[in-house]
């Protein structure tokens, strides 16, 4: 992680002391594969520890999830406990998963421990400042502490949800292309089903959702443009044919600028601390230079624009890409 993207964390409270770090968590004896109620292997273990490790780490983490939820105030801790960490070699990350339980009523809770690289920061500050959602985590050194994102996988929509005759079919088409904007616009790849959730909100008249990221992974780092682009993934096809079928394009073109409009509007209210991120990210090293010059060609391709053509980063073809977002936006 470069300086200057320390300097940025520092100065809007990202970066805290931690009592637990990445590698303490690494001191596990061994792991049993966790089932969901189906049976099914989720691809995640849970730990065992050594007994006196793990009191050390009931207290640490119910300390980090004091930081992270109440600002550090302790008196939350005292019905809590750390019922279970599972780890997941699946993704790039190696996240542990915590689970938190308040003895006095059972209610549970999720956080995250992972290793804090630059694209998945990156990735969430952009989240942050950009979309629609409020992003909570914490880095520490080469430790990052996210909250859970709340929602059902996108997998699970997609096969048990999306032909419910609960929600509107032309919500559900809307949501999809604003998400497949807000990716694209700021670069964030790999939005396949088990990378994103969707939050179902009963309202008073109807039942509002929103589709939303819960991996970063993935931000600006591939070459190719389509990665950027949810509906090109081929496990995301039941849901852009679904939407084909509930939408036209008069009306597709009206919410991509919808939203293009409300990112706009965030901009205007965040534009010292979206400049100070993009400063950083234009001058770090996210992806190889061969992955840079793909994607600058792909864009300036799409856009029929040559401006693509003078980045020489990552972060400079987010920024290129948001000032020409806006330029169209305005007039």
């Amino acid at each position: 992680m470069c300086e200057n993207l320390r300097h940025y964390l520092t100065t809007y409270n990202r970066e805290q002391a931690l009592p637990i770090r990445y590698n303490q968590l690494e001191r596990f004896q061994m792991g049993a594969p966790l089932y969901d109620a189906n049976g099914e292997d989720t691809l995640w273990e849970t730990l065992i520890y050594e007994p006196f490790i793990m009191r050390q780490l009931n207290e640490g983490l119910k300390r980090v999830y004091a930081i992270l939820k109440a600002g550090g105030d302790e008196s939350v801790m005292e019905h809590l406990y750390v019922d279970r960490i599972d780890y997941c070699v699946f993704g790039n990350s190696k996240p542990f998963r915590i689970r938190i339980v308040n003895s006095r009523n059972d209610n549970q809770d999720y956080f995250y421990v992972k290793k804090a690289d630059a694209s998945r920061i990156y990735g969430l500050e952009l989240e942050h400042l950009l979309s629609p959602n409020r992003m909570f985590y914490i880095t520490f050194g080469d430790t990052l502490v996210e909250e859970h994102v709340v929602g059902l996988p996108g997998d699970i929509f997609i096969d048990d949800w999306m032909e419910s005759k609960r929600l509107k079919a032309i919500r559900i088409a809307k949501e999809m292309i604003k998400f497949n904007e807000r990716c694209f616009v700021r670069l964030l790849g790999d939005m396949r089903p088990y990378n994103f959730v969707v939050g179902i909100t009963p309202d008073f008249e109807d039942t509002q959702l929103r589709i939303r990221a819960m991996d970063f992974d993935q931000q600006s780092y591939d070459g190719r443009k389509n990665f950027y682009l949810p509906q090109f993934f081929k496990e995301n096809n039941p849901i852009v044919e679904f939407c084909a079928r509930h939408i036209d394009t008069k009306t597709a073109l009206q919410y991509q600028h919808e939203e293009h409009a409300l990112i706009s509007r965030r901009i205007d209210a965040i534009h010292l601390r979206l400049k100070a991120l993009l400063d950083s990210m234009s001058n770090d090293t996210l992806a190889p230079r061969e992955n840079v010059m793909q994607l600058r060609e792909g864009l300036a391709t799409h856009y029929k624009s040559d401006r693509f053509l003078r980045c020489t980063s990552m972060g400079a073809l987010v920024r290129e890409s948001l000032e020409l977002m806006r330029e169209r936006v305005v007039g």
